[in-house]
């Protein structure tokens, strides 16, 4: 019987049962859905802890009637169908090419990369001599002074000749 079926029959809730199984550790066997599954002597069991609970006791102060060794569950073996091997196969394979063109592409990128390295470090090299070249001749040479640049063109001292507006609409 399972859990709900023992629950009707004890006039309890399923979760209590469930409670009850887990909180005194009761060794209640298992369907292959990890469900629990009660025998006659189970139901007889649980039902002596109802009374007990009826008259007053306390879930923890109930020690099990019947002390007995741990049951363990029956697991039913699943068929696997023929087809399923092959088709493992298939996947492996699959899997095994994917890491193989995984590892091809990543050796492609690296060499690349080294590539380009490469070619910056020769850039750097070239650039580091021409500039060891041009080193002693910006020692020997002096400093230009260079003529500030004026914003505004007007002649520094001059004022400008202020137009009166009424000139500026007649042309006067």
């Amino acid at each position: 019987m399972n859990s709900s079926e023992v629950a009707k029959l004890l006039g309890v809730s399923t979760s209590t049962i469930q409670r009850w199984v887990k909180q005194l550790n009761l060794p209640m066997g298992r369907n292959e859905r990890g469900h629990y599954t009660f025998k006659e002597e189970d139901i007889a069991l649980l039902e002596s802890i109802r009374e007990q609970i009826q008259n007053g006791a306390l879930l923890q102060e109930i020690a099990p009637v019947n002390e007995k060794s741990t049951r363990t569950g029956v697991v039913k073996s699943v068929e696997v169908h023929p087809d399923f091997d092959e088709l493992f196969l298939m996947f492996s394979d699959l899997e095994r090419r994917i890491d193989g063109k995984a590892d091809s592409v990543t050796a492609y990128q690296l060499i690349q990369h080294r590539r380009e390295i490469e070619d910056l470090q020769s850039q750097v090299a070239t650039l580091a001599a021409a500039i060891e070249k041009m080193e002693p001749l910006v020692g020997k040479r002096e400093p230009q002074s260079v003529p500030p640049i004026l914003l505004d063109p007007t002649v520094p001292g001059k004022r400008k000749k202020k137009r009166k507006i009424m000139g500026m609409f007649f042309g006067f």
